[in-house]
């Protein structure tokens, strides 16, 4: 054989064996994320620990607990703190996540409960299963996908018509009594819990940490998606069996709220040690957040420096905790204080994630991958929120948490308003993130622009 051919049959021989020896590297770190989404009830900014530098320790009120694994997220991933969720209230929020779209355009504008009070609220009994929803669009990325925990876009109470969980594009579910698909386990009777219950209103967010490790360990070959969405810690609050003893209908005491919350946090470092047990921890972003704001606030001190409460849109009924962990791709321990975030952004930016591309005309987020991997970038779409289409039934909160009926947040600026255009309140995020300071009468010329197109928005959407 001549020299030439020889160095040729080497080289070729060598190409080879570079190329088997690093596809299967080349694999790993191109995989699909698993995504865990972790969708807290009725948590306020300050009750996670890494978020109580802003202020909350300086007002009256009980003293909160740690929360270290809950921490764990932010010192080993990121933690936002411009992140907002789509609604100051549990349905119309969940909604907006699922969707990523305005819950109004889906006619959901508050929580849902039986028929009367749906059209009391101007709003329709569950979520058009012909929605777009981040699990169908997953599923057809190849993942396995799941929901453990509460649901609240339709079904219970006399609502009995509601879509099943599955036709939102899940593959598995348990869920609570507020669904079209209530566990046995969690529901033995006609109500949100009871002591016939298998597993007990304080081992719930246990029994949905279980699922998820046991579906994630049931699906080795796929990547997977999963809604975590534990109903702690919304009231009442039934820590143990003694509270239960004592209070059949829980309770809204600080002492109850502080064991319910550590819980969480127990549970929170059993799903971490459980990744790693399974072997996927590195390559599973997890996606921590509330879907609105925290009430009762014990004076304030569980929304920190931030105004207002659940069913305001004051920032302390729609700025959420938000911290992503991705061990593969994200950095440890940064602050990201830049980038304006939606709950509304996190369909599309799953989508991208998975390495589609996401139809960005079907939804009103923003493809913000990117920023979910530590890369901050200003944000180019407008944020439009509502709470409150009549006076009947939006009538909470009440006092100087209650905030007008339509927000709308242009770079760092906010302006709240009433759907007739009176009452304008301008805030300049930036330095005054408490709302205290209105700016309107400096502004007129901010807030005419700012209210046309609130207002425009806001006429935009459908009525029941």
């Amino acid at each position: 054989m001549h020299l030439r051919s020889i160095l040729v049959s080497l080289l070729l021989i060598s190409t080879l064996a570079m190329a088997f020896t690093t596809k299967p590297a080349g694999q790993a770190a191109d995989r699909k994320p698993n995504i865990i989404l972790i969708l807290i009830d009725d948590m306020g900014i300050a009750d996670v620990g890494c978020y109580r530098e802003t202020g909350a320790s300086a007002k009256a009120g009980p003293q909160l607990p740690p929360t270290p694994n809950i921490d764990r997220l932010a010192s080993e991933g990121i933690k936002f703190t411009n992140y907002y969720s789509a609604a100051p209230i549990c349905s119309p929020s969940r909604v907006g996540l699922t969707t990523g779209t305005v819950p109004g355009k889906w006619r959901i504008t508050s929580f849902l409960a039986d028929r009367k009070h749906n059209r009391t609220c101007q709003q329709a009994d569950f979520l058009d299963a012909s929605a777009p929803t981040v699990a169908r669009s997953l599923k057809a990325q190849g993942y396995a996908t799941a929901h453990f925990g509460k649901w609240h876009m339709g079904g219970g109470r006399d609502v009995d018509n509601a879509p099943g969980i599955r036709q939102y594009g899940f593959d598995e579910y348990a869920s609570t009594w507020e669904s079209p698909d209530p566990d046995p386990l969690l529901t033995s009777t006609d109500w949100i819990w009871a002591k016939s219950d298998s597993i007990k209103r304080w081992k719930r967010t246990a029994y949905f940490v279980g699922k998820t490790l046991d579906f994630l360990k049931r699906n080795p070959g796929n990547p997977c998606y999963i809604n975590l969405w534990p109903d702690d810690v919304h009231t009442p609050w039934v820590a143990d069996e003694t509270t239960l003893n004592e209070a059949p209908k829980g309770t809204e005491k600080p002492r109850e709220f502080k064991a319910v919350l550590a819980d969480l946090d127990i549970q929170i470092g059993r799903l971490l040690d459980g990744l790693k047990a399974l072997g996927i921890d590195n390559n599973t972003m997890i996606v921590f957040t509330s879907d609105n704001g925290a009430l009762p606030t014990f004076q304030g001190v569980r929304s920190g420096i931030l105004r207002g409460s659940k069913l305001s849109l004051y920032e302390g009924g729609i700025r959420m905790p938000f911290l992503v962990r991705y061990p593969a791709k994200t950095p440890k321990g940064k602050v990201d204080d830049e980038s304006v975030m939606s709950a509304l952004d996190l369909f599309p930016s799953f989508v991208s994630l998975s390495g589609a591309k996401p139809d960005l005309t079907r939804t009103d987020g923003e493809n913000r991958a990117d920023v979910l991997l530590g890369r901050a970038s200003q944000r180019t779409k407008t944020l439009f929120w509502e709470y409150g289409r009549n006076t009947e039934s939006f009538r909470y909160p009440a006092g100087r948490d209650k905030s007008p009926n339509l927000a709308i947040r242009q770079e760092n600026w906010k302006l709240l308003i009433h759907d007739d255009g009176t009452n304008p309140e301008l805030y300049d995020l930036r330095k005054d993130p408490s709302e205290t300071t209105n700016l309107a009468e400096q502004q007129p010329e901010r807030v005419a622009g700012m209210r046309s197109a609130v207002l425009a928005w806001r006429s935009g959407l459908p009525k029941l």
